[in-house]
C-alpha cells in the first residue's frame, strides 16, 4: 500500500512545516500545516486564539480540523507541537496514515525557536534558557505520545535520505 496520508509531529522547530512542504512535492500531492489551517477558519493567530479562548478550546478546534483529512485521500500534514497529545489524535492518525515524528535535538530547537519568539505563543516571553527548559518540560510531557509515532527519526537523520527511505517502504 502506498503512503497516502502523512503526518508530521513533533516538537514546535523540529521543521515539520518545512518538510511537509517537500514531502508533498516528492510524492505529488498537497501539503497542510495544521495551525495555519486553525488560523483560517478561527480567523485568529493561534496567540489569539489561546489568548482569547484558551488551550482547551484551541485543542478541540484543532481536533476538529484534524478529522477534516478523514475524507481527504492523499496529503502530508504537519501538525502542532502538542496536537498528538491531546483528544485522541495520536491514534486517529496512526488509523488514518503514517506518523513520522521528527525529533530534533533541544539545542538545534532553541536556536531555530529563539529566532522566531513573536510567532509562538508558548514561548514568546521566554528567554534562551527558559526556552530550553520550556522544550525539555514539554518533551517529557509529550514522550510518550510521540513515542507512538510509526517512525522516530532522530536530529541526523531529518534529512531527505531519511524521509525518502521511510516513504519508500511505503510505495506500491
Amino acid at each position: 500500500m502506498a503512503v497516502e496520508k502523512i503526518f508530521l509531529i513533533g516538537m514546535m522547530g523540529a521543521g515539520k512545516t518545512f518538510w511537509t512542504k517537500k514531502i508533498a512535492k516528492w510524492i505529488k500531492s498537497a501539503g497542510y500545516d495544521l495551525d495555519d489551517l486553525i488560523e483560517m477558519t478561527e480567523e485568529k493567530t493561534i496567540s489569539e486564539i489561546f489568548e482569547e479562548d484558551g488551550e482547551e478550546q484551541f485543542r478541540k478546534v484543532e481536533a476538529k480540523i484534524l478529522r477534516w483529512f478523514k475524507e481527504k485521500k492523499k496529503y502530508v500534514l504537519a501538525t502542532g507541537g502538542g496536537t498528538p497529545c491531546f483528544q485522541d489524535n495520536m491514534a486517529w492518525m496512526k488509523k488514518e496514515g503514517v506518523v513520522i515524528w521528527l525529533d530534533e535535538s533541544v539545542e538545534v530547537l532553541v536556536e531555530r525557536l529563539s529566532a522566531e519568539k513573536a510567532h509562538r505563543p508558548l514561548i514568546a516571553a521566554l528567554s534562551d534558557d527558559e526556552i530550553a527548559n520550556f522544550i525539555q518540560k514539554k518533551l517529557v510531557e509529550r514522550h510518550a505520545y510521540y513515542q507512538q509515532a510509526n517512525y522516530r527519526l532522530t536530529s541526523d537523520q531529518i534529512t531527505e535520505a531519511g524521509l525518502k527511505k521511510i516513504i519508500s517502504k511505503h510505495a506500491s
